[in-house]
Formats: C-alpha cells, structure tokens, sequence
C-alpha cells in the first residue's frame, strides 16, 4: 500500500443523531430525542483517516491546540501518525444536528480567524521526507506558514502533490500536480459567474496559469469532475454515477484521497480522475462519513466497486435475491456473456467478484492479464446484466463474498459447485452454489491465442 502524507487543519466533527416526532411547545421548532453521538476527525484528519481505513500508511502533519476537544480529535485518528505542532487557538469543532434522513442544523466552534500556526522541525522532515503529498486546506492557515510552503515547494519538485484548496485558505504553492477545487471555489477563485462544464473549464484553465499547476481538477458534484491537463486540447470530464439522496459530508476528501493515491501509483491523471469519482459515489452510495463507524473492510479492494455492497443491502431489503460470481474475466468473449447472462436471471441483481491485476498474474502467470483491471471494470458494467463490480486482491473470492453474502452462487459448468472453496463459505449464511451451462470452446487463453496468431 501507499505511504502518503497529508498535510492541512485538522477539525473535530461531530454528529448528534436522534429522531423527530413533535414541536417544541416553546416555538415552532422540531424536537430531537438524541440517540447517538459520533465523533470523527474532520479537515485534513477525515482524509487522513479515509487513507487509513483504506489500508494506506498515513502521517498527518498538521496543529492541534491544547484544549479537550483536540484530544478527542486524537483518539478518532486511529491508524494515523500524527505530527503536529502547536495550533495556540482552540480546537475547532462543526457539531451536525441529524435525523436519520437528514441534517437539520450545524453548529461551529473555534472558526474565528486563528493565528498562523506554529511549524516544528518534526513537520518539516515529515514533508521532506515524504513520497506522496495530499494538502488539505481547510482555512485555519497552517499553509500560510513560509516554512512549510517552501518545504512543500521543494516536495512539488520532487514528488507529487495534490491540494485540496479552500476559499479562506492560501494559493497552491508552484508546481503541484494537481489542484482540487470544487465549482463554487473555482468560480470565486478565477472570478466568473455562472455554473456547468463550460464555466469550470474556463476557471479551471485560468487557475492552472494562475497557480502554475501541472493540473486542475474541477469537482461538479453529481457532474462528476472536470480535468484541464494542459492550456489546449479539450477537457476531460468525468461523469459520475447518479445516488440517490445522499449526504455529501466529506465527498471532496473521499475524491482527494482517492485522485492522491492513483497519482502516487503512477496513474495517468485523467485514469485518476475517474477512480476518484467512481469511489467518491461509492463513498456516497455507502452512507458517507456515517459508514466510518462501521468497521473497516477486511478485503483488499484494488479499484472501484461501484458499491456492490450497497447493491447488495438494498436489493436484499427490498426482498430481493442477490447473485454473485467471480473470475478475471479478461478478454471478455461469448461464454462469459452467455454465464453472466444466466446467473443475472437467476435473482434480482448480479455482482461480479474481479480478481485484480495481483491476483490474476499469480493464477495466470506474469503475462496475464491482457486487459488491465480498470478496463476489465469497465466492460463488465458496461453489460446490462451486470449491477456491481467488487475487484478483489486475494487468491480467491471468498472474503469478498463475505461482504457481499450473496443468496446464490454461480459459476460455469466447467466446475463442480461442492468442489468450489467458496460453497462452504456461502453456506455460513444459508446461501448456495450452483453452476450454470458451460459453453465448450470459448475461453480467454483460446481467444489469446487467435489474435497472437493473426498479430
């Protein structure tokens, strides 16, 4: 996994969650019975914590102050190295008041102006040091710091740099790969009017000349994101998959962390850009920041999964059957099509468990996969018949099942189902294994061979 540092202002967040089921006889103003108190970081500590739950080694740079809600700041930070200096200003903590369906008000502590933090030695080195930058400016001036901007000028020449602006923060330092603002921060940034495609490609490419940036991201919400590499060609806009009343609370950090990983890997941006938005709406379509009190996966994932596990729940709440299968599914040819086909009509969605990249060179051997797994995503969901794909890094899928607990699953006929490791697993749950009609003669390793023979 990625060794990464972030740096920028870490918040307290918190959520009192309750119900509402009359009016105050006081005022006209909904009573909330409190039935749940979460706290989480927020800031630069909720990307810090994304990139840990996503099994990432994190260091977050960054000022605390000295007071009691910074250190239950701390304790949310589970995971993370923390290198802070002293923030001399209190804490600041933005309080939602929640039902289940909705936020009803937010209340802010500590967001006057603060002074410009203090800046250690330890920070320094940490960025010095540091293979992958993600700047989470949330406005508390940490990044006005001279120091720290010329540490991280020097890590823009040497490594990349993601950074994730504010309005009432400090102008990217030169040089960075990549800058995230959203469409309202772009436009005040660049100073424009109005709203869609054309308005953030014209902000984007005035804020790429302005901040001499390698690239600018402009993030449009349910739009998707829109990508200006260059001052000519055209922009690359990502479309981002439609979910349905969601709470958009620290979408921008799901993004940021997401683009800064896929950077480090040596993703070309635009490939970046568009796991970004995938795992953003995943991160939505999960419940957002509420599904960081869960537990974090236990599978490895190496890509987006367009939220199978969501897929799941909601078709089984619905009282629907799931169907799961698996396989690399690399060179998609007819016997593919005809199994998947089969298994979706055998329930009311269908999930495809991928192998990833890793998994499949170690069943394949070092020439395979032919098609690499973010294609392999894409054609799979491009099929009808297919609602979800999980890409897994295990030799087998048997703990990706485990998440999504299918009712049934399929695999062709080429196997016997009370062979497959995965029948025993699915039993845990009452599901079951059954195999689907095997179509002789179709096969990856035959396809392959075709085409080598023709070049």
């Amino acid at each position: 996994m990625t060794a990464i540092t972030v740096v920028g202002d870490a918040l307290l967040d918190v959520d009192l969650v309750g119900d509402v089921e009359r009016l105050s006889p006081e005022a006209p103003v909904p009573v909330v019975d409190i039935a749940e108190q979460v706290r989480r970081a927020g800031g630069a500590g909720l990307v810090a914590t994304l990139l840990a739950r996503d099994g990432h080694r994190v260091r977050l740079v960054t000022a605390l102050g000295d007071d009691e809600s910074a250190e239950r700041l701390r304790e949310t930070l589970d995971g993370v190295d923390v290198v802070a200096g002293p923030s001399n200003a209190p804490t600041a903590v933005k309080t939602r008041l929640r039902t289940a369906a909705h936020a009803i008000a937010r209340i802010d502590e500590g967001s006057g102006r603060p002074p410009v933090p203090e800046v250690t030695h330890a920070m320094l080195d940490a960025v010095r040091t540091a293979e992958v930058v993600l700047v989470a400016d949330y406005g508390r001036r940490l990044t006005e710091h001279p120091a720290l901007r010329e540490a991280l000028t020097e890590a823009a020449a040497r490594v990349p740099v993601v950074w994730d602006p504010h309005p009432r923060g400090t102008d990217p330092v030169p040089g960075v790969a990549v800058v995230t603002p959203n469409l309202g921060e772009a436009r005040v940034a660049a100073e424009l009017a109005g709203s869609g495609v054309p308005v953030a490609d014209e902000a984007a490419l005035r804020l790429r000349e302005r901040w001499a940036a390698q690239a600018v991201v402009v993030t449009m919400g349910e739009h998707g994101a829109l990508l200006r590499g260059s001052a000519t060609g055209l922009p690359f806009v990502a479309q981002a998959p439609a979910v349905e009343n969601a709470d958009t609370c620290g979408a921008g950090d799901r993004f940021a962390a997401s683009l800064a990983v896929s950077v480090a890997g040596g993703a070309p941006v635009s490939d970046a850009v568009l796991t970004a938005v995938q795992d953003t709406a995943a991160f939505l379509a999960a419940g957002g920041v509420a599904s960081l009190a869960r537990p974090a996966n236990t599978t490895t994932l190496a890509g987006p999964d367009h939220d199978a596990v969501a897929v799941a729940e909601r078709v089984r709440a619905a009282g629907g059957t799931v169907v799961a299968t698996g396989g690399c599914f690399d060179l998609l040819h007819a016997g593919h099509a005809r199994t998947l086909s089969a298994a979706r009509g055998l329930g009311d969605c269908l999930i495809v468990l991928l192998n990833s990249d890793r998994s499949v060179r170690e069943l394949k051997g070092p020439e395979r996969p032919i098609i690499q797994e973010a294609d392999r995503v894409d054609l799979l969901l491009a099929l009808e018949v297919v609602d979800a794909v999980l890409v897994f890094d295990e030799s087998t899928p048997v703990e990706a099942i485990r998440r999504i607990q299918p009712d049934i699953w399929v695999k062709g006929g080429d196997y016997s189902a009370a062979d497959l490791p995965e029948a025993a697993v699915i039993q845990e749950w009452g599901g079951r294994a059954v195999t689907v009609p095997f179509h002789p003669g179709r096969s990856t390793t035959r396809l392959a061979a075709a085409l080598a023979a023709v070049g």
